[in-house]
């Protein structure tokens, strides 16, 4: 699903780039594993995730928007008709299926953590990121934001405060890497990062 993010500064390479320019200013992390996103709920996982993928000249995925793909209906709808454990079922399979690949930065859903399984397939396979943010910030970017099934109650600021602590242990469990996502353009966010993975790698070489 589409996360709000900050995004008034345009990404370095522009869109009408040619193939040999944009070859030529690729960005590159001293590892060869895949790297995971994970976080909440407007972490910013989908924007940012593409933005990285972009400047490393690697595949992108989103593991909701892979799974809308596939079944052909929207997660909300998912849950509706399967309910939460029908959903994670699917998630899980999907997840196992994506953390094999190479080549690739993957922007997991929010709750992806919760299964062990999940948890292992993270550590074990790629370069894990939590994108991380505080409740207030995280809540003024999805307020808006009808497709957030777990959101549709009440006092969904409550209940994204509730899963935000029920799920950051976990996150922090599989991180690599742990980073502030804060309220910088996305092409500063995304240089921040790309240097924190860089020295991630240069320091678990």
């Amino acid at each position: 699903m589409n996360e709000s993010f900050p995004s008034s500064v345009r990404m370095s390479h522009s869109d009408d780039m040619d193939e040999s320019d944009t070859a030529m200013s690729l960005a590159t992390v001293p590892f060869q594993e895949p790297i995971f996103l994970v976080g909440m709920m407007g972490a910013g996982k989908t924007t940012i995730g593409r933005a990285l993928a972009r400047e490393l000249g690697w595949q992108f995925i989103d593991l909701d928007h892979e799974l809308e793909a596939r079944c052909g209906v929207r997660v909300s709808l998912i849950f509706d008709i399967e309910g939460e454990q029908g959903f994670r079922k699917r998630e899980s399979a999907l997840l196992d299926e994506c953390t094999r690949r190479t080549g690739i930065v993957l922007a997991t859903g929010g709750g992806a953590v919760l299964a062990p399984e999940n948890r292992q397939h993270l550590s074990e396979r790629g370069v894990v990121v939590y994108l991380r943010a505080s409740a207030d910030e995280l809540f003024r970017r999805v307020e808006r934001d009808r497709n957030r099934p777990l959101l549709q109650t009440d006092n969904p600021r409550q209940r994204l405060q509730e899963l935000l602590a029920q799920r950051e242990p976990l996150y922090q469990e599989v991180a690599s890497v742990i980073f502030d996502t804060g309220s910088l353009p996305i092409a500063q966010t995304t240089c921040a990062l790309l240097r924190q993975l860089q020295d991630y790698g240069t320091d678990n070489a």
